[in-house]
Formats: structure tokens, C-alpha cells, sequence
């Protein structure tokens, strides 16, 4: 794989390595964990690993904020039975290359992949397969579902709408969500994919709730409080605050993560039939009904365009990886050519890099994560997760 030594050199080393709150967790013991957690909160097994799978593959690509940093979320919204481990995915209409599908309120994660592997089906039959959904809940990294795609040799897109947590461009309240997009595409090496995961909002609010666990400050930029303020404490952005769209104020450009969001609430919640904007229940409450979130879900197989689709996404990538690097990777003075200078990367690359590094020495959790994880497993009565370090 092209990106791998590249990318590995422009990330830190691991995160326990330097900072002594941080802790190494095993990939196989930590879905292990998860797997054994929702079965605990009444998941069917089949269910609880897909769960796993998904959830650790966040934490495993890097993305912590959509990691088992959800777990709790997960656990509290089944334990208060506002989501239902019965509910399983209906396909209410379709034709030859569209459904629509109602997740009936079922779990986020198998619902979201049974809508997957639908377009997929359809793509290989028609070309293209769109699917939405309506009775959704939350279903982790967007990318998973897009990458499902690219791993048979396809482009895959996945979308969903959120509780509205964003403020829009000159707005006084939150109205959408954080909306995220995603777009995966095969080139000529299978495991070296364009892998684009991005919400529409400055940061997930998965980041802020990281943050807060770390009791740390936000960079500037990221949310609002609740006049609407730019302020970096976490807790006034989870408090009645909120996020700012991509782009952040109107003056650097916010009105276009703004148009991004509404384009993604009318792929998923308008198209769906679902709940959409200040329709959908708040986030991080006990909301004591369906989330009824809309997703969206797009494959396009590019063979049907004609051949090099693969070829030309190879070529594509291998020329943004080599463009000069006006970034140095220390406080040497370095050239754009330079061994020391970090190299361009392609969407997609970081996430790679992690998973590397993450499989070779242990998935790195905060300790005040690890403390609530293990609470978690001592409320469903399983056994607690084993911290390498």
C-alpha cells in the first residue's frame, strides 16, 4: 500500500506513549467487550457483534468520537427502552435500482447495514442502488458503510441526519444536525481505498464529548454556548451551546457547511419520510420516544461507466500524496522535499495510519473512558474490559 509509510510518519507516536492518562486496549478484547456489553443490554447476538464490529472499528481507525465513546449512549437508550432490539428493517417500497426502508426503531448498526447491503445488491443488478431509511437510530462512522461498497469493487455514499446540535449561519438556536457524508472509492489496491468521512458541522460532537471526558479546552472554532457565543469550554457547548456548521461563522465560509447539512436533511430525513431539523428529538437526553432518524444510502458501480475507474482513482490519489509539503514535521528547517516534512495526504490516509498503528500496539482509550466503560459493564452484568496498559 502506497500511503502506509508516509502516512505512519506524519502521526505521533502513540498516544501512551506520551500521555500518561491514556491507556492500550486490544482491538480483539475491546469488540470482545463490546460484543459481551450489548448482549448484556439485550441485544441478540447477531446484533450485539455487528455493534462490536462497527463501534471498534471507529476506535480503531482513529475515530474516537464515534468509538465506544457511544457505548454508554448505546446502552442507556436500550436499558430505557427508547430503542427496540426487536424492531428489524422492512423494505416498505422499491423498484429496480431505489428502496425505501423503515428500521421500525431496531438497533442503529444492523439496520444501517441491512440498507447497505441492499443498494449493493441493486448496484450489481442495475448499476446504481439508492436506498433511505426512516425508524433509524444512530449508526456510527458513515465511512463504514461507504467503504462496505468499495471493498466489492464500488463507490459507496452513506448520510444521516442528527439531533439538531448546529447552529446554521446568523441563527440564535441549534437546528440540524451534524450530518455527516461519506464517500468511499476502490483503486487498483484493494486495501488502499479514497476514503472521505466528514460531518458537515466544524467537528463531530462526538470530539467535544471526548474532550470534556479529558477535561480539556476545544480549539477554537469548534461550538457555541447558548447565546450562540464561540466559546472552547466543552461543557457550554454540551450544555445548551452547540456546534458551528463547517466553516465555522458566516465570515469564514459557515453558510456552506450550513447548505451541506440541508443537502444531507434532504437526502435522509425529507426523501425517508423521517424526522428531520428541530423535528428530531435533542441529543444527550432522555428523549422517551423513537429517534426516527432518515439515513441514506448510495453504490454506483463504475464499471458501468465504462473501464479505469480503479486505474484513474490510483492515479488521482498517488498525485495528491506527491505534491510538496510546506509542512515541516519538527522545528527543523526543512524544504518542501525534505525527508522531515509532512507528506500530503489523501482523505482517508490518517485513518489508515492508525489502523496500523493501532493493531500493532493496542487501541488507545483515555482513563476517565475506561472508567466509564467498565461502569457500564457492571450495570448489564458482564465482565469488565481488560486494559493492556
Amino acid at each position: 500500500m502506497e500511503v502506509g509509510h508516509d502516512a505512519i510518519r506524519s502521526l505521533p507516536v502513540h498516544p501512551a506513549s506520551t500521555n500518561p492518562d491514556m491507556r492500550r486496549v486490544a482491538v480483539a478484547e475491546l469488540t470482545a467487550f463490546v460484543d459481551r456489553v450489548m448482549q448484556g443490554a439485550g441485544c441478540s447476538p447477531e446484533q450485539a457483534a455487528i455493534v462490536a464490529e462497527i463501534l471498534v472499528a471507529a476506535d480503531h481507525r482513529g475515530v474516537h468520537s464515534h468509538g465506544v465513546n457511544r457505548l454508554e449512549m448505546y446502552v442507556n437508550e436500550l436499558l430505557n427502552k427508547e430503542i427496540d432490539p426487536k424492531g428489524e428493517p422492512e423494505i416498505v417500497s422499491q423498484t429496480d435500482a431505489v428502496a425505501c426502508v423503515d428500521g421500525h426503531n431496531g438497533v442503529g448498526m444492523p439496520v444501517a447495514k441491512f440498507c447497505m447491503e441492499l443498494a449493493i445488491e441493486k448496484a450489481k443488478k442495475h448499476g446504481v442502488g439508492w436506498v433511505v431509511c426512516r425508524g433509524a437510530n444512530h449508526y456510527g462512522i458513515a465511512g463504514y458503510y461507504a467503504m462496505m461498497a468499495s471493498k466489492q469493487g464500488m463507490m459507496g455514499m452513506s448520510f444521516t441526519n442528527t439531533s439538531p446540535v448546529v447552529f446554521p449561519s446568523r441563527s440564535a438556536k441549534p437546528a440540524l444536525g451534524t450530518n455527516p457524508i461519506s464517500l468511499a472509492a476502490p483503486s487498483t489496491d484493494p486495501s488502499d481505498p479514497f476514503v472521505l468521512d466528514m460531518a458537515t458541522s466544524a467537528v463531530a460532537i462526538g470530539k467535544v464529548e471526548y474532550k470534556h471526558r479529558q477535561g480539556v479546552q476545544v480549539p477554537d472554532g469548534w461550538g457555541v454556548d447558548k447565546t450562540g457565543t464561540v466559546t472552547q469550554e466543552p461543557e457550554q457547548i454540551l450544555n445548551g451551546g452547540g456546534l458551528l456548521p463547517l466553516g465555522g461563522i458566516e465570515e469564514t465560509s459557515g453558510y456552506k457547511g450550513f447548505g451541506l447539512a440541508m443537502m444531507v436533511e434532504i437526502f435522509c430525513g425529507i426523501l425517508a419520510g423521517a424526522d428531520y431539523a428541530t423535528n428530531i428529538p435533542p441529543w444527550r437526553q432522555g428523549r422517551g420516544r423513537a429517534a426516527n432518524l432518515g439515513q441514506c444510502f448510495i453504490c454506483v458501480d463504475p464499471a458501468a461507466f465504462g473501464g479505469g475507474f480503479p486505474e484513474r482513482m490510483s492515479d488521482l490519489m498517488h498525485t495528491v500524496r506527491h505534491l510538496p509539503s510546506t509542512s515541516p514535521s519538527s522545528s527543523s528547517d526543512s524544504s518542501s522535499s525534505s525527508s522531515n516534512s509532512k507528506p500530503v495526504l489523501s482523505p482517508g490516509d490518517p485513518e489508515k495510519a492508525w489502523e496500523t498503528l493501532y493493531s500493532r500496539e493496542g487501541i488507545a482509550l483515555h482513563k476517565n473512558l475506561i472508567e466509564a466503560l467498565q461502569h457500564v459493564a457492571t450495570r448489564v452484568s458482564v465482565d469488565p474490559l481488560v486494559v493492556m496498559t
